[in-house]
Protein backbone atom coordinates (compact mmCIF):
# COMPACT_ATOMS: atom_id res chain seq x y z
CA UNK A 1 0.00 0.00 0.00
CA UNK A 2 1.14 3.92 -1.14
CA UNK A 3 1.84 6.22 1.66
CA UNK A 4 -1.11 8.00 0.38
CA UNK A 5 -3.64 4.94 1.07
CA UNK A 6 -2.41 4.35 4.01
CA UNK A 7 -3.36 7.95 5.09
CA UNK A 8 -6.92 7.70 3.34
CA UNK A 9 -7.37 4.17 5.57
CA UNK A 10 -6.38 6.08 8.78
CA UNK A 11 -8.94 8.91 7.78
CA UNK A 12 -11.79 6.09 7.32
CA UNK A 13 -10.62 4.38 10.67
CA UNK A 14 -10.67 7.43 12.53
CA UNK A 15 -14.44 7.72 10.87
CA UNK A 16 -15.32 4.55 12.72
CA UNK A 17 -15.10 6.41 15.85
CA UNK A 18 -13.45 3.47 17.57
CA UNK A 19 -10.74 5.58 18.63
CA UNK A 20 -12.93 7.56 20.86
CA UNK A 21 -13.59 5.53 23.97
CA UNK A 22 -12.03 5.89 27.52
CA UNK A 23 -11.42 2.11 27.11
CA UNK A 24 -9.83 2.29 23.85
CA UNK A 25 -7.43 4.72 24.80
CA UNK A 26 -6.33 3.34 27.72
CA UNK A 27 -5.93 0.12 26.00
CA UNK A 28 -3.75 1.35 22.96
CA UNK A 29 -1.21 3.47 26.06
CA UNK A 30 -0.80 0.07 28.11
CA UNK A 31 0.36 -1.66 25.14
CA UNK A 32 2.84 1.40 24.39
CA UNK A 33 3.92 0.72 27.84
CA UNK A 34 4.02 -2.79 27.44
CA UNK A 35 6.13 -2.72 24.57
CA UNK A 36 8.29 0.07 25.71
CA UNK A 37 9.19 -2.06 29.11
CA UNK A 38 9.78 -4.71 26.67
CA UNK A 39 12.53 -3.74 24.53
CA UNK A 40 14.20 -2.01 27.40
CA UNK A 41 17.56 -3.41 26.86
CA UNK A 42 17.29 -3.03 22.86
CA UNK A 43 16.21 0.83 23.54
CA UNK A 44 19.69 1.23 25.54
CA UNK A 45 21.82 -0.59 23.02
CA UNK A 46 20.16 1.65 19.65
CA UNK A 47 20.67 4.89 21.80
CA UNK A 48 24.11 3.90 22.44
CA UNK A 49 24.83 2.98 18.89
CA UNK A 50 23.29 6.49 17.90
CA UNK A 51 24.65 8.80 20.15
CA UNK A 52 27.13 6.87 22.61
CA UNK A 53 24.15 7.15 25.40
CA UNK A 54 24.61 5.24 28.62
CA UNK A 55 21.96 3.36 30.32
CA UNK A 56 21.24 5.52 33.40
CA UNK A 57 21.35 8.97 31.10
CA UNK A 58 18.72 6.53 29.01
CA UNK A 59 16.28 6.17 31.30
CA UNK A 60 16.27 9.46 32.97
CA UNK A 61 16.29 11.40 29.62
CA UNK A 62 14.21 8.72 27.17
CA UNK A 63 12.54 5.51 28.77
CA UNK A 64 11.70 6.79 31.75
CA UNK A 65 10.28 9.92 30.98
CA UNK A 66 8.38 8.46 28.41
CA UNK A 67 6.73 6.07 30.67
CA UNK A 68 6.05 8.49 33.50
CA UNK A 69 4.03 10.36 30.76
CA UNK A 70 2.11 7.16 30.05
CA UNK A 71 1.55 6.51 33.87
CA UNK A 72 0.19 10.01 34.70
CA UNK A 73 -1.76 9.49 31.08
CA UNK A 74 -3.65 6.64 32.44
CA UNK A 75 -4.02 7.98 35.80
CA UNK A 76 -5.58 11.09 34.51
CA UNK A 77 -7.53 10.17 31.35
CA UNK A 78 -11.19 10.27 32.85
CA UNK A 79 -10.84 13.44 34.50
CA UNK A 80 -9.30 15.02 31.10
CA UNK A 81 -12.21 13.41 28.91
CA UNK A 82 -15.19 14.78 31.10
CA UNK A 83 -17.07 17.68 30.06
CA UNK A 84 -16.42 20.55 32.07
CA UNK A 85 -19.15 22.33 33.23
CA UNK A 86 -18.88 26.33 32.95
CA UNK A 87 -20.50 29.74 33.88
CA UNK A 88 -23.87 30.73 31.98
CA UNK A 89 -24.34 34.30 31.28
CA UNK A 90 -27.57 35.94 32.60
CA UNK A 91 -28.40 36.06 29.50
CA UNK A 92 -28.65 32.58 28.24
CA UNK A 93 -30.26 31.79 32.11
CA UNK A 94 -31.66 28.82 32.54
CA UNK A 95 -29.35 27.30 29.88
CA UNK A 96 -25.77 25.54 31.18
CA UNK A 97 -22.67 25.78 29.67
CA UNK A 98 -20.09 23.34 28.77
CA UNK A 99 -17.13 22.27 27.19
CA UNK A 100 -16.10 19.02 25.50
CA UNK A 101 -12.91 17.67 24.73
CA UNK A 102 -12.89 16.10 21.49
CA UNK A 103 -10.15 14.58 19.11
CA UNK A 104 -8.97 16.33 16.20
CA UNK A 105 -8.64 13.48 13.79
CA UNK A 106 -5.33 12.34 11.89
CA UNK A 107 -2.32 13.97 13.31
CA UNK A 108 1.70 14.26 12.28
CA UNK A 109 4.20 14.08 14.76
CA UNK A 110 7.93 14.73 13.45
CA UNK A 111 10.94 14.09 16.12
CA UNK A 112 14.47 15.22 15.77
CA UNK A 113 17.46 12.60 16.15
CA UNK A 114 18.77 14.58 19.80
CA UNK A 115 16.20 12.41 21.83
CA UNK A 116 14.73 10.04 18.80
CA UNK A 117 12.81 7.81 21.14
CA UNK A 118 11.48 10.13 23.95
CA UNK A 119 10.80 13.10 21.30
CA UNK A 120 8.55 10.54 19.09
CA UNK A 121 7.17 8.41 21.53
CA UNK A 122 5.86 11.94 24.02
CA UNK A 123 3.84 13.72 21.82
CA UNK A 124 2.21 10.18 20.84
CA UNK A 125 1.47 9.69 24.56
CA UNK A 126 -1.34 12.63 24.11
CA UNK A 127 -2.40 12.09 20.82
CA UNK A 128 -3.64 8.53 21.85
CA UNK A 129 -5.24 9.79 25.78
CA UNK A 130 -6.64 12.38 23.34
CA UNK A 131 -8.45 10.08 20.99
CA UNK A 132 -6.49 10.52 17.81
CA UNK A 133 -5.17 8.89 15.08
CA UNK A 134 -1.15 9.05 14.75
CA UNK A 135 1.58 9.28 11.53
CA UNK A 136 4.91 9.14 13.11
CA UNK A 137 8.04 10.77 11.28
CA UNK A 138 11.43 9.56 12.95
CA UNK A 139 14.83 11.22 12.20
CA UNK A 140 16.74 9.20 9.32
CA UNK A 141 20.09 10.36 11.56
CA UNK A 142 19.56 8.19 14.46
CA UNK A 143 19.58 5.03 12.06
CA UNK A 144 19.45 2.35 14.77
CA UNK A 145 16.46 3.62 17.57
CA UNK A 146 14.26 4.71 14.38
CA UNK A 147 14.43 1.15 13.07
CA UNK A 148 14.07 -0.17 16.54
CA UNK A 149 10.79 2.04 17.06
CA UNK A 150 9.30 0.79 13.78
CA UNK A 151 9.70 -2.54 14.92
CA UNK A 152 8.06 -1.70 18.44
CA UNK A 153 5.45 0.65 16.53
CA UNK A 154 4.44 -2.23 14.25
CA UNK A 155 4.76 -5.06 16.33
CA UNK A 156 1.96 -2.64 18.70
CA UNK A 157 -0.22 -1.05 16.55
CA UNK A 158 -2.50 -1.08 13.55
CA UNK A 159 -1.05 1.03 11.11
CA UNK A 160 -4.36 2.08 10.41
CA UNK A 161 -3.97 4.01 13.82
CA UNK A 162 -0.44 4.66 14.61
CA UNK A 163 1.91 4.64 11.18
CA UNK A 164 5.19 4.85 11.47
CA UNK A 165 6.91 6.51 8.12
CA UNK A 166 10.45 6.73 7.98
CA UNK A 167 12.94 7.96 5.05
CA UNK A 168 14.08 11.77 3.44
CA UNK A 169 12.67 13.99 6.01
CA UNK A 170 12.85 16.67 3.18
CA UNK A 171 11.04 14.64 1.29
CA UNK A 172 8.50 12.22 2.97
CA UNK A 173 7.22 15.00 4.99
CA UNK A 174 6.04 17.58 1.86
CA UNK A 175 4.98 14.12 0.23
CA UNK A 176 2.40 13.49 3.13
CA UNK A 177 1.50 17.22 3.95
CA UNK A 178 0.95 18.10 0.18
CA UNK A 179 -1.49 15.25 -0.77
CA UNK A 180 -3.24 14.83 2.90
CA UNK A 181 -4.85 17.10 5.07
CA UNK A 182 -3.60 16.20 8.83
CA UNK A 183 -5.83 18.02 11.34
CA UNK A 184 -2.48 18.68 13.51
CA UNK A 185 1.24 18.66 12.90
CA UNK A 186 3.11 18.43 16.18
CA UNK A 187 7.27 19.10 15.22
CA UNK A 188 10.41 19.02 16.67
CA UNK A 189 13.54 20.21 15.64
CA UNK A 190 15.54 23.12 14.10
CA UNK A 191 13.88 26.51 13.37
CA UNK A 192 14.66 26.46 9.97
CA UNK A 193 12.92 23.58 9.23
CA UNK A 194 10.36 24.51 11.73
CA UNK A 195 9.39 27.44 9.03
CA UNK A 196 9.18 24.50 6.10
CA UNK A 197 6.51 22.81 8.15
CA UNK A 198 4.56 25.98 8.98
CA UNK A 199 4.85 26.96 5.09
CA UNK A 200 3.55 23.11 4.45
CA UNK A 201 0.52 23.32 6.72
CA UNK A 202 -0.58 27.04 6.09
CA UNK A 203 -1.40 25.43 3.08
CA UNK A 204 -4.50 23.82 4.31
CA UNK A 205 -5.02 26.14 7.42
CA UNK A 206 -3.30 22.58 10.00
CA UNK A 207 -2.26 23.99 13.42
CA UNK A 208 0.60 23.37 14.45
CA UNK A 209 3.00 22.99 17.45
CA UNK A 210 6.52 23.64 16.68
CA UNK A 211 9.31 22.84 19.29
CA UNK A 212 12.50 24.46 18.23
CA UNK A 213 15.52 26.26 19.47
CA UNK A 214 17.08 29.11 19.79
CA UNK A 215 20.37 30.90 22.16
CA UNK A 216 19.08 30.00 25.36
CA UNK A 217 21.29 32.55 27.68
CA UNK A 218 22.09 31.67 31.39
CA UNK A 219 22.47 34.37 33.76
CA UNK A 220 24.73 33.86 36.84
CA UNK A 221 24.67 37.09 39.37
CA UNK A 222 27.39 38.40 41.79
CA UNK A 223 25.47 36.62 44.86
CA UNK A 224 25.13 33.34 43.09
CA UNK A 225 25.84 30.04 44.71
CA UNK A 226 28.85 29.21 42.63
CA UNK A 227 29.67 25.51 43.06
CA UNK A 228 25.80 24.55 42.92
CA UNK A 229 25.31 26.83 39.83
CA UNK A 230 28.48 25.27 38.41
CA UNK A 231 27.34 21.16 38.94
CA UNK A 232 24.07 22.55 37.46
CA UNK A 233 25.12 24.11 34.70
CA UNK A 234 27.17 21.55 33.48
CA UNK A 235 24.88 18.92 34.32
CA UNK A 236 22.85 20.26 31.02
CA UNK A 237 25.23 21.76 28.92
CA UNK A 238 27.27 18.80 28.10
CA UNK A 239 24.22 16.25 28.62
CA UNK A 240 24.09 14.14 25.14
CA UNK A 241 27.34 16.03 24.41
CA UNK A 242 25.24 19.42 24.41
CA UNK A 243 22.88 18.28 21.46
CA UNK A 244 19.85 19.24 24.30
CA UNK A 245 17.63 22.53 22.97
CA UNK A 246 17.09 23.49 26.44
CA UNK A 247 20.81 23.53 26.94
CA UNK A 248 22.55 26.83 28.19
CA UNK A 249 24.05 27.86 25.06
CA UNK A 250 25.79 30.65 26.73
CA UNK A 251 26.77 32.09 30.11
CA UNK A 252 26.36 35.75 31.18
CA UNK A 253 28.36 35.73 34.50
CA UNK A 254 28.59 39.23 36.73
CA UNK A 255 32.38 40.27 36.13
CA UNK A 256 32.99 40.24 40.07
CA UNK A 257 32.27 36.42 40.15
CA UNK A 258 33.77 35.41 36.44
CA UNK A 259 37.27 33.55 37.48
CA UNK A 260 35.33 31.96 40.13
CA UNK A 261 32.90 30.26 37.89
CA UNK A 262 35.34 29.45 35.39
CA UNK A 263 37.20 27.43 38.00
CA UNK A 264 34.49 26.00 39.03
CA UNK A 265 33.13 24.89 35.96
CA UNK A 266 36.81 23.03 34.88
CA UNK A 267 36.33 21.08 38.28
CA UNK A 268 33.61 19.99 37.60
CA UNK A 269 33.33 19.07 34.44
CA UNK A 270 36.66 17.40 35.81
CA UNK A 271 35.01 15.51 38.04
CA UNK A 272 32.31 14.91 36.04
CA UNK A 273 34.36 13.31 32.93
CA UNK A 274 37.57 12.73 34.16
CA UNK A 275 40.47 14.83 32.45
CA UNK A 276 40.56 12.43 29.28
CA UNK A 277 36.15 12.53 28.18
CA UNK A 278 37.23 10.27 25.74
CA UNK A 279 37.71 7.39 27.44
CA UNK A 280 34.29 7.83 29.40
CA UNK A 281 31.76 5.60 28.29
CA UNK A 282 29.23 7.84 30.20
CA UNK A 283 30.31 11.03 27.69
CA UNK A 284 28.32 10.87 24.42
CA UNK A 285 29.21 11.41 20.84
CA UNK A 286 28.12 13.99 18.31
CA UNK A 287 25.61 12.90 15.88
CA UNK A 288 27.52 12.62 12.65
CA UNK A 289 30.43 14.26 10.67
CA UNK A 290 28.45 17.11 9.38
CA UNK A 291 27.26 18.10 12.77
CA UNK A 292 31.08 17.67 14.08
CA UNK A 293 32.11 20.01 11.39
CA UNK A 294 30.15 22.52 12.04
CA UNK A 295 30.78 22.40 16.01
CA UNK A 296 34.61 22.28 15.37
CA UNK A 297 34.09 25.37 13.09
CA UNK A 298 33.17 27.42 16.71
CA UNK A 299 36.14 26.31 18.68
CA UNK A 300 38.26 29.14 16.42
CA UNK A 301 35.89 31.70 17.09
CA UNK A 302 36.86 32.35 21.10
CA UNK A 303 39.60 31.59 23.91
CA UNK A 304 39.81 28.17 24.66
CA UNK A 305 39.85 28.33 28.29
CA UNK A 306 39.35 24.75 28.72
CA UNK A 307 38.71 21.60 26.36
CA UNK A 308 38.63 22.27 22.77
CA UNK A 309 39.68 18.65 21.98
CA UNK A 310 38.56 16.47 19.10
CA UNK A 311 38.88 13.48 17.37
CA UNK A 312 36.48 12.90 14.10
CA UNK A 313 37.13 9.64 14.12
CA UNK A 314 34.93 9.25 17.09
CA UNK A 315 32.83 11.89 16.35
CA UNK A 316 34.45 12.98 19.56
CA UNK A 317 34.60 17.07 21.06
CA UNK A 318 35.55 17.39 24.50
CA UNK A 319 33.25 19.63 26.75
CA UNK A 320 34.92 23.10 26.16
CA UNK A 321 34.44 26.60 27.44
CA UNK A 322 34.69 29.54 25.40
CA UNK A 323 35.86 32.83 26.55
CA UNK A 324 36.69 36.29 24.57
CA UNK A 325 34.27 35.83 21.77
CA UNK A 326 32.79 38.41 19.33
CA UNK A 327 29.41 38.65 19.80
CA UNK A 328 28.67 38.99 15.83
CA UNK A 329 30.74 36.26 15.11
CA UNK A 330 28.85 32.69 14.32
CA UNK A 331 28.90 30.84 17.69
CA UNK A 332 27.16 34.09 19.12
CA UNK A 333 24.59 34.31 16.14
CA UNK A 334 24.05 30.47 15.83
CA UNK A 335 22.18 27.64 18.33
CA UNK A 336 25.42 25.85 19.08
CA UNK A 337 23.87 22.33 19.82
CA UNK A 338 27.13 20.94 21.38
CA UNK A 339 29.50 20.73 23.70
CA UNK A 340 30.30 24.58 23.60
CA UNK A 341 30.01 27.01 25.99
CA UNK A 342 31.03 30.52 25.55
CA UNK A 343 31.02 32.62 29.02
CA UNK A 344 30.55 36.69 28.69
CA UNK A 345 30.77 39.01 31.48
CA UNK A 346 28.41 41.64 32.13
CA UNK A 347 29.05 44.68 34.68
CA UNK A 348 25.67 45.96 34.79
CA UNK A 349 21.97 43.94 33.90
CA UNK A 350 21.42 46.37 31.33
CA UNK A 351 24.40 45.19 29.23
CA UNK A 352 23.28 41.48 29.83
CA UNK A 353 19.92 42.36 28.75
CA UNK A 354 20.81 44.06 25.23
CA UNK A 355 22.98 40.82 24.59
CA UNK A 356 19.63 38.52 25.22
CA UNK A 357 17.34 40.99 23.33
CA UNK A 358 19.69 39.82 20.47
CA UNK A 359 17.89 36.68 19.93
CA UNK A 360 14.98 37.28 21.84
CA UNK A 361 12.18 34.81 23.12
CA UNK A 362 14.56 31.77 23.78
CA UNK A 363 13.40 28.34 24.31
CA UNK A 364 15.15 28.51 27.79
CA UNK A 365 16.49 30.84 30.40
CA UNK A 366 18.03 30.38 33.42
CA UNK A 367 19.24 32.76 36.16
CA UNK A 368 20.91 31.97 38.96
CA UNK A 369 20.84 34.31 42.52
CA UNK A 370 20.19 34.13 46.42
CA UNK A 371 18.03 37.42 45.61
CA UNK A 372 14.09 37.26 45.19
CA UNK A 373 14.22 40.37 43.72
CA UNK A 374 16.83 39.53 41.28
CA UNK A 375 14.98 36.34 40.42
CA UNK A 376 11.77 38.36 39.58
CA UNK A 377 13.61 40.86 37.70
CA UNK A 378 14.86 38.66 35.47
CA UNK A 379 12.06 36.63 34.74
CA UNK A 380 9.83 39.58 34.33
CA UNK A 381 12.53 41.15 31.35
CA UNK A 382 12.85 38.41 29.69
CA UNK A 383 10.75 36.63 27.49
CA UNK A 384 11.48 32.86 27.20
CA UNK A 385 9.22 29.71 26.44
CA UNK A 386 10.59 28.02 29.99
CA UNK A 387 13.44 28.09 32.57
CA UNK A 388 14.62 27.81 36.05
CA UNK A 389 15.74 29.53 39.13
CA UNK A 390 18.74 28.01 39.98
CA UNK A 391 18.82 25.35 38.36
CA UNK A 392 19.47 24.63 34.23
CA UNK A 393 16.82 22.19 32.13
CA UNK A 394 15.06 20.15 34.94
CA UNK A 395 11.68 22.28 34.01
CA UNK A 396 11.25 19.65 31.03
CA UNK A 397 11.06 16.60 33.89
CA UNK A 398 8.19 18.05 35.32
CA UNK A 399 4.77 17.02 33.13
CA UNK A 400 2.84 19.45 35.24
CA UNK A 401 4.48 22.35 33.38
CA UNK A 402 3.91 23.21 29.80
CA UNK A 403 6.75 22.54 27.56
CA UNK A 404 6.71 24.99 24.13
CA UNK A 405 8.45 28.19 23.35
CA UNK A 406 7.53 31.68 21.41
CA UNK A 407 8.54 33.44 18.78
CA UNK A 408 11.08 31.71 17.05
CA UNK A 409 11.49 29.18 19.83
CA UNK A 410 8.44 27.50 18.80
CA UNK A 411 4.47 28.08 19.25
CA UNK A 412 2.15 25.42 21.44
CA UNK A 413 2.58 23.45 24.09
CA UNK A 414 2.86 19.91 25.15
CA UNK A 415 3.41 17.50 28.45
CA UNK A 416 1.20 15.83 30.67
CA UNK A 417 -2.24 17.47 30.22
CA UNK A 418 -0.72 20.14 27.82
CA UNK A 419 -0.26 17.32 25.10
CA UNK A 420 -3.86 16.09 25.99
CA UNK A 421 -5.30 19.85 25.01
CA UNK A 422 -3.04 20.00 22.35
CA UNK A 423 -4.66 17.12 20.34
CA UNK A 424 -7.93 17.90 21.62
CA UNK A 425 -10.46 20.52 20.15
CA UNK A 426 -12.77 22.33 22.92
CA UNK A 427 -16.28 22.15 21.54
CA UNK A 428 -18.57 24.45 23.43
CA UNK A 429 -21.75 23.61 24.21
CA UNK A 430 -24.93 25.64 25.33
CA UNK A 431 -27.90 23.26 26.71
CA UNK A 432 -31.24 25.73 26.93
CA UNK A 433 -34.37 24.01 28.22
CA UNK A 434 -37.61 24.63 26.87
CA UNK A 435 -39.84 25.03 29.70
CA UNK A 436 -38.45 29.14 30.18
CA UNK A 437 -39.08 31.03 26.91
CA UNK A 438 -39.45 34.40 27.63
CA UNK A 439 -41.08 36.54 24.48
CA UNK A 440 -38.82 39.51 25.38
CA UNK A 441 -35.91 37.15 23.48
CA UNK A 442 -37.29 37.92 19.93
CA UNK A 443 -38.52 39.99 17.48
CA UNK A 444 -39.37 42.54 17.44
CA UNK A 445 -36.55 44.25 19.43
CA UNK A 446 -37.78 47.91 19.32
CA UNK A 447 -38.31 49.21 22.77
CA UNK A 448 -36.04 47.02 24.60
CA UNK A 449 -32.59 48.50 24.97
CA UNK A 450 -32.76 49.54 27.83
CA UNK A 451 -33.92 46.33 29.18
CA UNK A 452 -30.97 44.38 26.78
CA UNK A 453 -28.44 47.30 28.51
CA UNK A 454 -28.99 45.69 31.96
CA UNK A 455 -28.97 42.29 30.93
CA UNK A 456 -25.65 42.45 29.75
CA UNK A 457 -24.42 44.77 32.57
Amino acid sequence: MDLLSSLTAMRNYYDTGVTQSAVFRKQQLQKLRSVVMQYENDIYQALHQDLKKNKEECWLTENGILLHEINHALKHIDSWMKPKKVKTNLLNLPSQSYIFKEPLGVVLIISPWNYPLQLLLNPLVGAIAAGNCAVLKSSEYAPATSELMKKMITETFDSRYVLFTEGDGAVIVPEMMNHFVFDHVLFTGSIAVGKAVYQLAAKNLVPVTLELGGKSPCVVEADADIDVAARRIVMTKFSNCGQICIAPDYLLVHESVKEKLVKALISTINKFYNEDPSAVEHYGKIINGKQFDRIIGYLQQGRILHGGIHDKSKLFIAPTLLDNVDVDSAVMQEEIFGPVLPIISFKEKEEALTLIARHKNPLAFYVFTRSKSKENTWLKEVAFGGGCVNNTGMQFMNHDLPFGGRGFSGTGRYHGKYSFDTFSHEKSVLKTPNWFDPSMKYPPMKGKLNLLKKIFG
